[in-house]
């Protein structure tokens, strides 16, 4: 096992229960990428471990082996203190080990009872084997709290639900582990408590949990035991009672993480982003935003909390001039850009000083087949600092990059790198780091961190907080609700393409959550600003 990182201490080995699961020095390499270079786990029996990482630090790689989807080039896996051999999933599901994926493998037209019985029917007579599945099903239910209608179809429940038929389809299996990867990554913060309630009760009846996740926060609320990755390797494992986020943080990347940038108590300046009546619609004629009406000021962030298709892509896009309006106005200072194509819109919004991280960096925010400094000028290559009559400027594009390339850690820092060669985490660094080079008075952050470390996230957030600080108006969207909470001055939220109130980001999370889902308390509406 890796050597302890900073913060690691609790109790030792002995004092804990014996291993459910061990692996011990995975090895796993994917041509010349090592994803798990000696990597060695113990998972205590009836305790819910958590598994921390960056991207890329080898954690979904080393469950997947568990599961069955890949195979280790190297090491030992262990249930109950014995070593088996798990080739694919339907062995691993025959030694008890049941995993929950982030995207749900369900079938949206079945009913839950055949989502849960899918492939693992029993007996000659398939309405018999119906009765008993669903007799069994009811009782995994009630004494789990994981309570749904077997005979709901499945794309008719919300996410929560249709995680619970996730868990019920392992348990049914007979799972006495279950592996639950980013589970909360597309649920609300009720959700994701009623999650963890049913993650409490499965561990109090016995089974075994192994939950992996980026957000600290969850490792600290849920588990009992945490182990660290970097790079492939374990560099670190604790009881979550005997450390805290900065520590786990600093362990997953080597350093001392900073503390993010909170909100400051000046009040916002004049109204710089003034948006009225908007509609947006998708090609197909259905509509994504509904008459979104707001304001964001200079000095203040304002962000849009939703659960994920709600219309906040439809909404920043359009605002960014990427995506047509069907109607309403957007003022930028006061002015409203004229709208020939989405081209040219969002080359006027970029002349009235609005600067744009998209949601989808490689669908709009970079030409992966250019190099990163061309990326790093996309947008002011037309300007005349990097013209030379009708050619480039190499060495100016080059020497800009580099500037952006230090500033945001981008690696390997090399310029003239195809942007596809890079790791999502530092296209996305490329990306944030051109727009807020560029000192915009306007910032319009679409999941700004999404796919890099800690350490940069909490730079990310620093950089965000410093351009609000210095008068600048930032619209931040994202999925993340406590990077919402973290960054933001206010916060709308929407549901249905609409934006159905806002509140101080002072606010307790359950009450925004409430609000994402329909129950919107009495009196939280208001998004003039």
């Amino acid at each position: 096992m890796g050597e302890p990182g900073p913060g690691a201490s609790g109790p030792g080995r002995d004092s804990l229960p014996p291993p459910a699961l061990e692996v011990v020095g995975i090895r796993k390499r994917f041509g010349p990428v090592t994803a798990n270079d000696g990597a060695s786990i113990a998972v205590p029996k009836g305790t819910i471990h958590g598994i921390v990482g960056e991207n890329g630090a080898g954690k979904s790689t080393l469950m997947s082996i568990v599961y069955g989807y890949h195979r280790a080039d190297r090491g030992e896996i262990r249930i109950d203190g014995k070593p088996v051999a798990v080739g694919s999933p339907d062995k691993a599901i025959a030694l008890g080990i049941g995993m929950v994926h982030q995207h749900f493998m369900l079938v949206d037209t079945f009913t839950v009872l055949e989502n849960v019985v899918l492939g693992a029917e029993h007996g000659l007579l398939l309405r018999r084997s119906l009765a008993a599945a669903r007799r069994e099903v009811l009782r995994l239910g009630r004494d789990h709290g994981l309570e749904v209608d077997p005979d709901a179809i499945v794309g008719d429940l919300p996410v929560g639900l249709r995680q619970r038929v996730e868990i019920l389809k392992a348990l049914y299996r007979g799972a006495g582990i279950l592996i639950l990867d980013e589970p909360t990554a597309v649920l609300t913060p009720q959700e994701a408590d009623d999650l963890f309630r049913i993650l409490r009760m499965l561990r109090d009846r016995g089974r075994t949990i192994v939950l992996i996740t980026h957000k600290l926060r969850e490792i600290m609320e849920v588990t009992d035991r945490v182990s660290v990755m970097r790079a492939g390797r374990v560099v670190g494992e604790v009881d979550t009672a005997a450390t805290d986020g900065a520590a786990l943080a600093g362990m997953m990347v080597g350093r001392d993480v900073p503390v993010a940038a909170g909100r400051r108590g000046t009040r916002p300046g004049r109204a710089v982003l003034e948006v009225e009546g908007l509609e947006v619609r998708d090609g197909d004629g259905t509509v994504r935003v509904r008459d979104a009406g707001f304001v964001v000021r200079a000095g203040e962030v304002v962000g849009v909390a939703g659960v994920a298709g709600n219309g906040q892509s439809e909404l920043l896009e359009a605002v960014a001039g990427m995506r047509p309006a069907h109607r309403g106005t957007i003022r930028i200072n006061g002015r409203t850009p004229r709208r020939r194509g989405t081209e040219d819109a969002a080359r006027a919004m970029r002349r009235l000083g609005l600067a744009h991280v998209p949601e989808d960096r490689q669908r709009m925010g970079l030409v992966t087949e250019f190099d990163a400094s061309e990326n790093c000028i996309l947008g002011r290559h037309r300007d005349r600092f990097y013209n030379r009559g009708p050619w480039l400027s190499r060495r100016a594009a080059i020497e800009e990059a580099g500037r952006t390339m230090a500033r945001f850690d981008v690696r390997p820092p090399l310029p003239t790198l195809a942007a596809a060669r890079f790791s999502g985490g530092n296209q996305q660094k490329i990306v944030v780091g051109r727009e807020i080079s560029r000192s915009p008075g306007i910032l319009l952050a679409g999941q700004p961190t999404r796919g890099v470390d800690v350490g940069a996230m909490a730079f990310i957030h620093g950089e965000i907080a410093a351009m609000r600080d210095a008068g600048a108006a930032v619209l931040l969207v994202s999925v993340e609700l406590e990077e919402i909470m973290t960054l933001s001055d206010r916060i709308l939220v929407m549901l249905g393409g609409r934006i159905v109130g806002e509140v101080p980001a002072a606010s307790d999370v359950r009450t925004i959550g409430l609000m994402m889902t329909g129950g919107a308390p009495a009196g939280s509406g208001g998004s003039r600003g």
